[in-house]
């Protein structure tokens, strides 16, 4: 399994952290609690967990938290990574009533939507576990909140593919399509790659696989294939490059997908179909 990654960079998170809070708070703030609540308030809650499952995203809560009050710290007990159950205390805070209550929702937000995306990953991994494939996630996340959502994937176990267009050179069938043959596409990747570019090339055939392979890609990307056939490309790749799978994966079939030899195995919908973990603030 991977490891658990640390937070992301300040320079990463503050212009998303600040577009949600700027989304919350509008023209006008947080009428309600500046309407109910006097400055010197104090208040003591806890983030629980109401749901098992996998933290992910407090490095976007703490932020959250920082932009409304500089002197505001949340105290983790269950860092990101983390396995928790129902009841468990994810984090602590301790301070100014009008702050935990303006940044509740924001930060509440962001630990549920990662937190979903870290569980649903979790699965995946825990499920292919006594295989050696890795599961790795796509570029199909939320606009905006890629580079949250891979780091959630990570929290779970699992690792990124790219995490845009400018990382490697994936050619796919529409690319594929347009240059009007394997060959003339591999041959133009070549040609434009640095050495230290990879080309990943998709095919969904094993005669796209054979001609493929003649042209010496980084990796390929066997894409719906059924059991047998992903079996019978491995062979045919015989560790030569790098195998993915990709294409229909779902908690009931991937382990079989595993099973074939395929080294990755790539799941859209760690990201684009994760559903929120459920926690909540309590006041204690």
């Amino acid at each position: 399994m991977s490891p658990v990654p640390p937070p992301l960079p300040a320079i990463i998170l503050d212009p998303i952290v600040r577009l949600a809070l700027a989304e919350d708070l509008g023209r006008a703030g947080d009428l309600t609690t500046d309407a109910t609540i006097s400055p010197d308030t104090k208040m003591s809650v806890v983030i629980a967990a109401r749901q098992p499952g996998v933290i992910a995203g407090l490095d976007a809560a703490t932020h959250a938290l920082h932009l409304i009050d500089t002197a505001m710290q949340l105290t983790i007990e269950k860092p990101d990574g983390s396995a928790i159950v129902p009841g468990d205390v994810v984090g602590r805070l301790d301070g100014t009533a009008r702050s935990i209550l303006t940044a509740e929702r924001t930060m509440l937000n962001f630990i549920g939507r990662l937190s979903g995306v870290a569980t649903l990953t979790r699965k995946f991994v825990e499920t292919v576990a006594h295989t050696d494939a890795r599961i790795v996630c796509t570029r199909k996340t939320t606009p905006g909140h890629r580079a949250l959502e891979k780091r959630a994937v990570r929290c779970g176990g699992g690792t990124a593919h790219r995490y845009g267009l400018d990382d490697a050179i994936l050619i796919k069938d529409n690319h594929i399509a347009a240059c009007g043959s394997i060959a003339e596409a591999m041959t133009r990747a070549k040609a434009y790659a640095g050495h230290l570019r990879m080309i990943e090339i998709e095919v969904d055939t094993l005669d796209q696989l054979e001609e493929a392979l003649k042209f010496s890609p980084h990796a390929v990307l066997l894409d719906n294939m059924d059991t047998d056939m992903l079996r019978r490309a491995v062979a045919m790749i015989d560790g030569r490059v790098v195998a993915e799978a990709s294409g229909g994966v779902n908690l009931s079939t991937v382990a079989a997908i595993a099973e074939t030899g395929v080294d990755f195995i790539s799941v859209g919908a760690l990201t684009h179909s994760a559903p929120n973990l459920d926690v909540g603030l309590d006041v204690v």
